[in-house]
């Protein structure tokens, strides 16, 4: 940010003022106090064993208020904000209600293109190869119809577990361009190797093939998708490659660099847990001449990603507590929250593979899991067989879930703990599956 006074930023100068005009607050001191405390982990700990301390997780448990009432384990919605985020967020919707036209045609875009950096920063890229979107759907979405030069000769791909709404733009591909659709069917489980032969079954079989959706982490089950090694293979056949990184970031500790991929879309408002709203866009350099800008927006030098989405007047409060956001995530740290989901999920799924009575959907290795998982009862596959699992968890056990639909193998209920879950909750998950038989 810009137009510094004594280490402060403009912004939480006009935040301040209006603080202490409402509270009676000394301003200058109210736009001193830049962050508030944050979470420090024990530096001799490895991940795997900080995800095993339920005193650190209960420490964190203390930064985020709960769901009354249920045990909540459906948190693949969106991400709850902790408190210094909420609070920081707050801040900035009455500083912006406040300073309203004013602060946004004078320093907004100051303010914005910092968020832009710590995303950049976070995931290993150059700041002009991100975009700040309202969600991964509109990253994905816009990647998908202003793909250029698809023809009828030529044909795109997808899988049975990718987002649904990502899947019917695909289709909508085959109306508008006469294309050929091609979905690949996966394993209810799978292992990584089992999922790549998949992939690459589909590309042998589809030489025309010149578009392809790839999901890094399934938001029915979990899975993870080997993208890395799917994208170089595409890649060497010439197959453009959009990649589905919602449910991923946060969820898994990674850089883009990590993927091998050219385009992908991501949530900040999931397991990064910014304020509902803010997502990101990511095209790498050199690679935009292939993607058309938003209709209206112009790039004839094909070097501005931001002119492939047009958000218009957005949440601008949302979108400048993303570094807040980076912050928090920053401090619990990407590698001991991706541990600590694992470890939670391993609880419930170890003791399901001995339970004759239920099916687990997801890995078959550890590498293809994550923090979520996903079950059903066996034989009982339908949507109403999920819905029916669902209410039961809930009604009779205080349980809450999510159904999941569009997997070729049916429907499941999906499992999805937070960083502030603990074991006895998870405990609860074990107890009312047993009883589920």
């Amino acid at each position: 940010m810009v137009d510094k006074l004594a280490g402060v930023s403009r912004r939480k100068v006009l935040g301040a003022m209006v603080a202490g005009a409402a509270y009676g607050l000394p301003s200058l001191v109210s736009a001193q106090t830049e962050r508030r405390d944050l979470p420090v982990p024990p530096k001799t700990a490895s991940a795997q064993a900080l995800a095993r301390d339920e005193g650190f997780w209960k420490e964190i448990a203390g930064y985020y208020d709960r769901t009354q009432g249920i045990v909540n384990l459906e948190h693949g919605y969106w991400g709850k904000m902790a408190h210094p985020v909420q609070n920081a967020f707050i801040d900035a919707t009455r500083m912006v209600n406040a300073q309203n036209s004013f602060y946004a045609r004078k320093d907004y875009s100051d303010d914005a293109r910092l968020s832009v950096h710590r995303v950049a920063q976070a995931l290993g890229v150059h700041d002009d190869e991100i975009v700040i979107t309202r969600n991964a759907s509109e990253a994905i979405h816009n990647l998908i119809r202003q793909y250029k030069g698809l023809t009828p000769k030529d044909a795109v791909l997808y899988a049975d577990l990718d987002y649904p709404s990502f899947k019917d733009t695909m289709v909508w591909l085959k109306g508008a361009y006469g294309v050929n659709t091609v979905e690949v069917t996966l394993p209810q489980r799978a292992t990584q190797a089992e999922i790549l032969g998949r992939y690459l079954d589909a590309f042998d079989a589809n030489p025309n093939l010149k578009l392809m959706l790839i999901t890094h982490v399934s938001n029915q089950h979990g899975l993870v998708v080997p993208v890395s090694d799917i994208a170089a293979e595409a890649k060497s056949r010439g197959i453009d490659v959009i990649c589905d990184s919602a449910q991923s970031w946060g969820l898994l500790d990674y850089k883009i660099s990590d993927l091998n991929v050219d385009w992908a879309g991501f949530n900040l408002h999931k397991w990064i847990g910014s304020p509902i709203g803010v997502g990101a866009l990511y095209m790498k350099r050199g690679t935009l001449a292939k993607v058309a800008p938003y209709p209206g927006e112009s790039d004839p030098e094909n070097s501005r990603a931001s002119t492939r989405v047009h958000m218009a007047t957005s949440n601008f409060a949302s979108i400048i507590t993303i570094p807040n956001a980076i912050d928090f995530h920053e401090a619990i740290g990407a590698a001991n929250k991706e541990a600590r989901l694992r470890h939670l999920r391993q609880l419930w799924t170890n003791e399901a593979e001995a339970m004759g009575h239920i099916e687990l959907l997801g890995g078959l290795d550890e590498e293809s899991w994550t923090g979520m998982g996903s079950f059903r009862l066996q034989a009982k596959n339908t949507v109403a067989d999920a819905r029916d699992l669902q209410q039961r968890l809930e009604n009779d056990f205080g349980i809450f879930t999510v159904i999941r639909v569009g997997l070729a193998s049916g429907s499941c209920v999906r499992i999805t703990p937070q960083v502030f879950t603990s074991e006895n909750e998870i405990s609860m998950l074990i107890d009312a599956m047993k009883k589920l038989s």
